[in-house]
């Protein structure tokens, strides 16, 4: 799995080294070399996670998943007492597809492909699944939808080789989030150094 161990050591070396000392800035340096990653890995392999086809069949099964997750985690922050309103919905959701689109192209193109590839679907899938959890380490909460997500997400890429709609979905979970919790619970969906910044 070269492509996905040069992607996590690009992120890992940003999230809990370069971060803290590096300017602000340099975090584009982080983002282009994982981009130019998946854009090598894709070219190689031919698929770039943008079947047309299966467009619209993944929407069926991105619809169930989305909408019974955005409803158990919303049910969750009624019964912490947590949930409340935020500002400009659609913003937020634009930028968060965005961001979803992203992250998105790199699990499903290169972790759960070169997952599957080593292995089989299903192994691939808990494989792909763990590894972006554990992106998200040492944030409890974040690490644990996270893997969630991430298994539902490429069940469905598995049979419906689209991205867009995992976008959408990923960001709606995502929104859910963020109006059912506060950030203590969250961790302000920080990650790495800056998580544990946060807990001190």
């Amino acid at each position: 799995m070269p492509f996905t161990l040069a992607s996590l050591a690009v992120v890992f070396a940003w999230t809990w080294f370069l971060e803290p000392i590096a300017p602000a800035q340099a975090v584009v340096i982080i983002a282009v070399a994982v981009v130019a990653l998946t854009v090598w890995h894709d070219a190689r392999s031919g698929k770039w996670g943008f079947d047309w086809r299966a467009f619209r069949p993944a929407m069926v099964p991105v619809l169930v998943v989305t909408a019974s997750g955005a409803a158990l985690i919303l049910a969750a922050g009624v019964a912490f007492g947590t949930l409340h309103d935020r500002r400009d919905f659609f913003g937020s959701f634009a930028a968060l597809a965005c961001w979803g689109l992203a992250q998105q192209w790199v699990l499903q193109t290169v972790i759960f492909a070169e997952a599957r590839r080593r292995t089989s679907g299903a192994a691939g899938t808990w494989i792909a699944a763990a590894i972006f959890g554990a992106v998200h380490l040492p944030n409890p909460f974040l690490s644990a939808v996270t893997f969630a997500g991430a298994f539902f997400w490429c069940r469905i890429y598995d049979r419906f080789p689209n991205i867009v709609p995992l976008a959408m979905s990923h960001a709606l979970g995502t929104l859910a989030i963020l109006y059912a919790f506060d950030g203590d619970m969250t961790g302000r969906l920080r990650i790495g150094l800056s998580y544990l910044r946060f807990v001190a």
